[in-house]
């Protein structure tokens, strides 16, 4: 979504390795990755945190540095899997927070217009968001405001 709102061409990030097989160094059974997985979820980390974590600290002491290579399935695919999977869909999610702290700045502050702007983006991007999720990982009848924001990530 870089060109979006704005005529500069975005953001590039790096190309994943291209490998077929996890290294040899990391040889950890996919049961134990799955159930750490869980286990994280359960802590109420998102899958992108998850991945990190499981890249830092591993399992066991054994780092993972690709959870598909290890077992096969993508982090989301094991949430899912094993009812792990939050309500909301993770980029919604980080939208939502956003729009929130960006909402309570503008009470404080209400000259902004640069947040101003922000947050007429923010919320132009959810309701973009809302109407690709709906039906499937949300409710046919959802409608996005600011309270619905702040009940549903309480």
């Amino acid at each position: 979504m870089a060109r979006m709102h704005t005529r500069r061409r975005g953001s590039s990030g790096s190309d994943k390795p291209v490998a077929d097989e996890p290294p040899e160094w990391s040889d950890v059974d996919t049961d134990a990755i799955e159930e750490r997985v869980v286990e994280l979820a359960e802590q109420g980390h998102d899958p992108s945190v998850i991945g990190m974590k499981l890249r830092d600290e591993g399992v066991k002491g054994t780092p993972i540095p690709d959870v598909k290579l290890a077992t096969g399935k993508k982090l989301t695919e094991i949430l899912e899997d094993n009812d792990a999977d939050g309500d909301l869909p993770s980029d919604l999610r980080n939208l939502m927070q956003r729009a929130i702290r960006l909402r309570e700045h503008m009470e404080a502050n209400p000259q902004d217009h640069q947040n101003k702007r922000a947050l007429q983006n923010t919320e132009s991007k959810i309701r973009r968001l809302v109407n690709y999720y709906r039906g499937d990982a949300l409710d046919e009848d959802f409608r996005y405001s600011y309270d619905v924001a702040v009940e549903l990530l309480e």
